[in-house]
């Protein structure tokens, strides 16, 4: 029996172009044509048309479904376990995305609400890029620190932020100082910025200790809208970030009594 494009289109569930895609990928070509010249699909085609959506409801590409077909050394319970270690991934993922989602909405409901007027007034230059607040949250997911950093930061009162943004507008005052008169990131004026860094993080987030102060400062250089939400783009200088860096790194050092990475004095 043979059943037109129409009628697999409606019991497939499939629309009929991507019955005309699957045609042309050289997936499935009907079996027949009638005398008018209309493709006519056999019981073969619809078995293999099973085999195919199944395939794409793994979210398996054309290509790698093309593959399967048409090598017959393939081996497709293998390629099923791996789909299904990327699937167990992917699902993991957006298990972390779903967490990050509800503590954002907690944080929308117990946080300060400031209208934009007075976020500019806090906050000035200084912006949140949302997409970065996923990824370091899904990169802290498990971080005692992170939780303990977003809630004291929901419960933070309007007054808390202005006092901890006018700390740090004085401080980035003085590192942007230290930077354009030459001090070394080694020395004891950029390390004492970077002591004060570390100790306004532990005043207003998290206990923030040196090797943790360290990774913070890594970003700096690896993630340029980490280093944003220390010092704005309009008052970038080239090299600031890594400036910035070398200086934790050497004050990290100086508080554990070693020395700094020797890819830091480069």
């Amino acid at each position: 029996m043979s059943y037109s494009v129409g009628q697999v289109s409606a019991f497939a569930g499939v629309t009929v172009r991507t019955l005309h895609h699957y045609d042309k990928a050289g997936l499935l070509s009907p079996s027949d044509r009638s005398h008018a010249g209309y493709r006519l699909y056999s019981e073969a085609d619809l078995v293999r048309l099973q085999q195919i959506l199944f395939y794409r409801e793994l979210r398996f590409p054309l290509d790698e479904i093309a593959a399967i077909f048409n090598d017959p050394q393939a081996n497709p319970l293998e390629r099923l376990r791996v789909r299904q270690r990327q699937l167990n991934e992917e699902i993991a993922r957006l298990q972390r995305l779903a967490e990050v989602a509800e503590r954002a909405m907690e944080v929308q409901k117990t946080g300060v609400s400031l209208t934009p007027q007075e976020r500019f007034e806090v906050f000035g230059e200084i912006t949140f890029d949302l997409s970065y607040a996923t990824e370091a949250e899904l990169k802290w997911a498990h971080s005692d620190g992170q939780r303990e950093a977003m809630a004291r930061a929901a419960a933070h009162t309007k007054e808390d932020w202005r006092q901890l943004m006018g700390e740090a507008a004085a401080w980035r005052t003085e590192l942007l100082a230290a930077f354009d008169e030459g001090e070394p990131s080694d020395g004891e004026r950029a390390m004492d910025l970077a002591e004060e860094h570390r100790l306004h993080i532990s005043r207003w987030f998290t206990s923030c200790p040196p090797d943790m102060h360290r990774r913070i400062a890594d970003d700096f250089v690896d993630d340029r809208r980490a280093f944003a939400l220390v010092v704005p783009p309009s008052q970038e200088r080239p090299g600031l970030a890594a400036y910035t860096r070398r200086a934790v790194h050497a004050n990290a050092a100086r508080h554990s009594g070693g020395r700094t990475d020797p890819e830091e004095d480069q």
